[in-house]
């Protein structure tokens, strides 16, 4: 009987899984296996929802898998060792494992390559796993990678994806091998009270139920966002729980305007993980550097804990913060406009705002968090890189009514239509009886200071 291993790591699905497609074409029997790593632990990635999160998402794997007549393998340690003494358990010659792009991919590949190279066992890495098109398959004449998002756009729209796998009908485990019992979520502490539930089963049914009713109408209603319109897929996107190529293709397969949009922003995925492919770096570092001169932790300690608490005075940039901390998720226009508002408003580093999000987001990926907050801070892709987003301007154009606002900000649920964007303009009486926070700043104090920080720009 021969054996192989599948390192699982962001693709916790059965379907369309390339490296346990060609696990079970190379072997008789296959290990599906889930190290984890106190490294992540020390780098502060597993916050309580994502921890959640991933605990049902092994749960959903192990459950299709035993349906199958596999089960999923746990292991505890670094992730080397443990691959390592799996493969030797079984007697595997191969240990399949989907590309990762960050620099913590990049060495958990080179220690595997290593040590099971000196065992004599081989390492096939699978690219278009985690993205639909894989990072370096599309790059501009005489660079790397694309820089900007329309000309990757163009050439990543022409590549043709492959096919979407089936689910295996069968995997088996040798029983040699021995695990731990998946985590559970049960007994975790500091959850969001509305955090998902997690797993491919909860993705593709997620995925099925929004592709009839919520796709169609998702270029006109996507930045509404007391609507609610746009998909929730991005935490199991993130787990791998969902295969972004069956996602880009399904969605292609419905055809129309939202599809087109929709796949737009899986598309503005695969960008940024190509820029991170190129350029590690820029997970901690500017992508391109301004000369600014933030704001920190010690500096601007008071603005920084009014932003986080939801209680800056500017309404919905309250809201989207006290969501983000409520369900571990916030709307893409909310991150867009409360992140504006840190660092451009407040002039605040960019890199406290991305930690923040990295605490609570339950799709908190260090890929497209840190390049988002880039983007948004003007150091990243941006090609109007001097861009402010006006919290008011935005509030009334994108929540029209008031209704977002109103969800999320309970002190200003009698607040009547737009009036809720502006309660620092009611009579005093009226606004003494909200107990809301005034304006932490001054708009116009705000972009005067940031522009001279920024050069006059």
């Amino acid at each position: 009987m021969t054996a192989a291993v599948v390192l699982f790591t962001s693709d916790l699905r059965l379907h369309d899984h390339p490296p346990l497609r060609a696990a079970l074409r190379a072997a008789d029997e296959v290990v599906p296996l889930f190290v984890r790593d106190p490294a992540v632990h020390a780098a502060g990635f597993d916050a309580p929802n994502r921890a959640a999160f991933l605990a049902d998402c092994l749960a959903d794997l192990d459950a299709a898998l035993r349906r199958r007549g596999g089960r999923l393998v746990v292991r505890s340690g670094p992730v080397a060792r443990e691959v390592r003494a799996v493969a030797a358990a079984c007697g595997a010659t191969q240990v399949h494992l989907a590309a990762g792009v960050t620099g913590f991919a990049h060495r958990r590949e080179e220690r595997l390559r290593e040590e099971l190279g000196a065992e004599g066992i081989a390492l096939r890495v699978h690219d278009s796993v985690v993205t639909a098109v894989a990072p370096g398959a599309v790059t501009p004449l005489g660079s790397d990678h694309f820089a900007v998002f329309t000309p990757y756009m163009r050439r990543w729209s022409r590549e043709r994806l492959r096919d979407p796998l089936p689910a295996p009908r069968a995997v088996r485990v040798p029983d040699a091998v021995r695990g731990e019992e998946p985590p559970s979520r049960a007994g975790m502490t500091g959850l969001s009270p509305r955090l998902p539930d997690g797993g491919e089963t909860a993705g593709r049914d997620r995925f099925a139920r929004w592709a009839d009713t919520g796709l169609p109408q998702y270029e006109e209603r996507h930045d509404d966002l007391a609507g609610d319109a746009t998909s929730r897929l991005s935490p199991y996107l993130h787990f791998g729980a969902l295969s972004p190529v069956e996602v880009v293709r399904r969605a292609r397969e419905k055809g129309g305007a939202g599809a087109e949009a929709f796949v737009r922003q899986l598309c503005w995925r695969d960008f940024h993980h190509q820029v991170l492919a190129a350029r590690p770096e820029t997970s901690v570092r500017d992508y391109r550097g301004r000369g600014d001169r933030w704001r920190g932790e010690e500096e601007a300690a008071e603005d920084i804990a009014a932003w986080r608490e939801g209680r800056t005075g500017y309404p919905v940039v309250d809201a989207g913060m006290r969501q983000l901390r409520h369900e571990g998720w916030m709307h893409n226009r909310a991150r867009l406009l409360v992140a504006s508002f840190l660092t451009k408003t407040l002039y605040v580093d960019w890199r406290i705002g991305a930690r923040h999000f990295l605490r609570f987001l339950v799709d908190g990926d260090l890929v497209n968090n840190q390049l988002n907050w880039q983007w948004v801070a003007g150091t990243g892709t941006d090609t109007r890189p001097h861009r402010v987003l006006n919290p008011v301007l935005q509030g009334r154009r994108y929540d029209p009514d008031g209704a977002y606002v109103r969800r999320w900000v309970p002190e200003l649920a009698d607040v009547g239509g737009a009036a809720v964007h502006e309660p620092w303009r009611l009579p005093a009486g009226e606004r003494a009886r909200l107990r809301y926070p005034a304006p932490l700043v001054d708009l116009g104090e705000g972009l005067a200071r940031f522009r001279q920080a920024r050069g006059g720009g």
